[in-house]
């Protein structure tokens, strides 16, 4: 067992040629986002460009999509017709995957019966591919029975963790432990399971990360988190090694947002101190 610091940081974030160009430092696909939820895969890609990310894509349905356009110039977005994902929108996501370096799936997509079947496509499209994917919130609950890959992280909190595993956990770490280095055994992925202390595995090594607070219960920390994994997946970075930066750096941000906002600590506040917490990697 490792617990994880800024030392993994130096390792990933080394100094940039001079000569370098627009998506040497990853293209990421966000897919996420419906009628009612235009925030998850915001803080997707703004956490992922905060992070390093060179190019950030979002593909949601049409509300979501206009909504995500207008909160920055930044933002890359694809609208799909219709209030939410269903298979019919596949074969225009299909080939994005494939020019992406990277994936994230899940926030915002809600549990239509519908939008979960297109989910299930969607992940077996990226396992067949090999394609590095995030999943998380909602695309967790389309798990059952698809085959994964070592290029996969997931990223449940204990509830989703029963979801996906049908394992109730306790609040001890070591307990936690156990069962997050199981379970990544059992699916041959990479699992990080958010809590007070984030525990990591894929199914051999074991990390603990004990950044982060009891201020970042608002919605949409748990979207920071994805996107800065999605943009360590797209700059090349092995999966457990993304998780587990990706944890630190979003615990660590969230530290510092809440040095500031205490009980007023929102996601972009997490968001915005992730440039903070790298300025620190020297």
């Amino acid at each position: 067992m490792q617990y994880v610091s800024a030392q993994l940081l130096k390792k990933i974030y080394k100094p940039r040629a001079k000569w370098s160009h627009k998506g040497m430092f990853g293209k990421l696909l966000v897919i996420g986002g419906s009628k009612i939820y235009s925030g998850s895969p915001t803080f997707n890609a703004l956490a992922a460009y905060r992070a390093g990310c060179d190019l950030v894509t979002i593909v949601a349905p049409q509300r979501a999509a206009d909504i995500v356009a207008k909160f920055l110039p930044d933002m890359i977005t694809i609208p799909l017709k219709g209030d939410y994902l269903t298979e019919n929108h596949t074969k225009e996501i299909f080939p994005l995957i494939e020019k992406s370096d990277a994936v994230v799936i899940g926030g915002g997509l809600g549990r239509n019966k519908k939008t979960i079947a297109a989910v299930r496509k969607i992940l077996s499209y990226i396992a067949k591919i090999k394609k590095p994917c995030v999943v998380d919130a909602d695309a967790l609950h389309a798990l059952k029975d698809l085959r994964l890959n070592k290029n996969f992280i997931l990223t449940p909190h204990s509830q989703e963790f029963f979801v996906v595993t049908g394992k109730k956990l306790r609040t001890d770490v070591y307990s936690r432990m156990k069962a997050v280095k199981k379970a990544a055994a059992k699916l041959n992925c990479v699992i990080l399971l958010k809590g007070y202390a984030d525990v990591i595995s894929d199914g051999i090594k074991i990390a603990v990360n004990r950044t982060g607070n009891p201020y970042m219960t608002k919605g949409g920390t748990g979207d920071t988190l994805a996107g800065i994994c999605g943009a360590l997946l797209a700059r090349k970075i092995n999966p457990f090694d993304a998780a587990c930066a990706a944890a630190f750096i979003n615990g660590a941000a969230g530290d510092l947002a809440a040095k500031k906002h205490n009980e007023a600590t929102l996601a972009s506040d997490v968001a915005d101190e992730i440039k903070n917490v790298l300025k620190g990697i020297k």
